[in-house]
This record gives structure tokens, sequence and C-alpha cells, in this order.
């Protein structure tokens, strides 16, 4: 089970991560299959990183199992 804070809206990869144990590689990959999160642009005009909403989240949660590696 995922436990999260109800007033937040929205999570980056490195927390989605964290909270359900999908690598870095995977959750990309998975985001982009079934289009979840949006791109948001980072200053400084690095890399653009992921956001994802709780439904996102929760999604993940039902399709991925956590990675053992």
């Amino acid at each position: 089970m995922v436990r999260i804070k109800s007033s937040q809206k929205f999570f980056t990869e490195e927390e989605v991560t964290g909270l359900t144990g999908i690598c870095p590689e995977h959750l990309r990959g998975l985001a982009q299959n079934k289009h979840l999160g949006t791109m948001a642009a980072t200053a400084g005009g690095g890399s653009d990183k992921l956001l994802f909403t709780n439904s996102d989240l929760l999604i993940m949660a039902v399709l991925h199992p956590r990675c053992d590696h």
C-alpha cells in the first residue's frame, strides 16, 4: 500500500521511485507507454522531469511490481 499526504498534488520521479519501488528506467518506460505524467522543464535548461498526479501514482503501483534490481 502506498501512503501519501492528501494535500500533495504532484510527485517528482524521485518521489514516485521511492514510494512505488519502481526503478527510474522502468518508471520512464511505463510512463511513456501508458501516457502517464507530464513533462516539466527545469530551470537552467537541464533535462526535463516528469511530474505525476495521485492518479498516475496509483495506476503505476497497480500495473508494475517493485523492481528487484
